[in-house]
């Protein structure tokens, strides 16, 4: 039965790659999920014989769309917009707008399928989807890129709705473009209809802790798998890729909880720092001055800036790859594990080659994935949802307290899957197998979706 089992995903997945010819980001998430399903149709035949599993790979919809826009200039410029709603059976589609040049059909429905199944875990109403467009925000001024959302807002704003797409920021997609982005849509419909678009500015609309929300979040999650391990985050050496919205308050909470961070970084290298990262200085280069990390040691005479240099060479207890997909490779991965680390959880969807995480399930780490991990930002944008729909404002203690709460409740999900399905400790399989349990138990309920 299980050889029958294992032919028949081996197959659906050999349709995906038949079906999405290019879209590598894409081939590799349906993979990923599809390896853990083998024991939940033999558990629910019934899944297999409705076609859930080929129905869930297939989004929807897919939007593709034109963005035309003027720069400071007056030159016209064309980029393309993408809104992939994945599927809706637990709620409305529910995911960000990326705004990057990298950024093409294959991308968004790797992030749009991630979402989908993060969002199941966070056991919220809230369904999957993802969008964007090739666009740079870097160098554009504030006119250029108001025009830019205000086109594609314009195209994109038929598709959206408190109860059918609620998009929220990603990836260049700030408090900036994301008051563009509804101010136009306000301006199209005659309505302020702030649970259209989550990650707005507190005072108007949005939630505090969502700043904070995935760093903090994927905090939580260690922190749940070091306790089943009787252990605990307090004095352990830490190293944080990246140096954006997710790395920093990644930094923040595990500085908070009693860990060492001794690294970061950006594109352009490493800084490594042995008594602490001085995160308020990570901050103001970041977040204030837009400058690049290695003006931290300009700062501190003790850090030490590798240009070009790869974080996961650091040793560390707890590594989070909290930057872009497919950052840290099986070389690393190996790295990782021969200088002891023992913890590493995703901040960034898919950060991890899948020889990577072949590496940490065989050293048998706890390895927490992005859609169990990362999912902290997405559940606080549920939370704004619910402020919104009840014209309430929330404190940042209540709100952060409820954050705890679902990221805690997603580790208990996941880690209790994966005994229940006969690999305990292994969160991959936790995951993908609960969440999907989720999905497909909701459009079996629903009929024919």
């Amino acid at each position: 039965m299980a050889v029958v089992v294992d032919e028949q995903i081996e197959g659906i997945y050999q349709q995906v790659r038949a079906k999405n010819p290019g879209e590598e980001e894409f081939h590799q998430a349906v993979k990923e999920v599809l390896e853990s399903l083998g024991p939940v149709l033999a558990k629910y035949p019934e899944f297999a014989h409705q076609k859930i599993i080929e129905r869930i790979c297939e989004p929807e919809r897919q939007i593709i769309f034109r963005v035309p826009w003027q720069d400071d200039k007056g030159h016209f410029r064309i980029n393309r917009g993408f809104r992939v709603e994945f599927n809706s059976a637990i709620g409305p589609y529910k995911g960000g707008l990326r705004f990057h040049p990298s950024v093409y059909l294959g991308i968004i429905k790797f992030l749009g399928f991630e979402q989908l199944f993060k969002n199941a875990l966070t056991g919220l109403p809230i369904g999957g989807g993802k969008g964007g467009a090739d666009f740079d925000p870097k160098g554009k001024s504030d006119n250029e890129i108001m025009r830019f959302c205000q086109s594609f807002m314009t195209e994109l704003y038929r598709h959206l709705g408190e109860y059918t797409d609620v998009p929220a920021g990603d990836t260049g997609v700030g408090g900036r473009e994301l008051g563009y982005l509804c101010g136009q849509y306000k301006r199209i419909t005659n309505r302020y209809e702030s649970g259209v678009l989550t990650g707005k500015g507190t005072g108007w609309g949005g939630s505090l802790v969502l700043t904070e929300a995935t760093g903090y979040g994927a905090v939580y999650f260690v922190r749940e798998m070091l306790k089943v391990r009787n252990d605990s985050l307090e004095g352990k050496t830490c190293v944080v890729s990246g140096s954006g919205n997710v790395a920093i308050y990644t930094i923040e909470k595990l500085q908070q909880l009693g860990a060492i961070v001794v690294a970061c970084s950006d594109s352009n290298g490493v800084i490594v720092h042995d008594r602490g990262i001085d995160l308020a200085l990570v901050k103001r280069l970041k977040e204030v001055e837009r400058r690049r990390i290695a003006d931290y040691a300009t700062t501190h005479e003790d850090a030490r800036y590798i240009a070009g240099g790869n974080i996961w060479d650091v040793p560390c207890h707890v590594a989070m790859p909290s930057a872009t997909q497919n950052e840290l490779t099986g070389r690393d991965a190996r790295t990782l594990v021969a200088n002891g680390c023992f913890a590493v959880a995703e901040g960034a969807n898919m950060p991890t080659t899948p020889e990577g995480v072949k590496v940490f399930l065989d050293a048998k780490i706890a390895y927490g994935p992005g859609k169990a991990a990362n999912a902290g930002g997405v559940a606080t944008s549920a939370l704004e949802m619910q402020q919104n729909a009840s014209r309430d404002s929330w404190t940042f203690e209540f709100t952060e307290k409820k954050l705890d709460e679902i990221m805690t409740r997603i580790h208990a999900t996941t880690y209790q899957t994966a005994e229940e399905f006969g690999a305990p400790g292994n969160y991959v399989l936790g995951a993908n197998v609960a969440s999907f349990i989720r999905v497909a138990q909701a459009m079996v309920a629903l009929g024919f979706i």
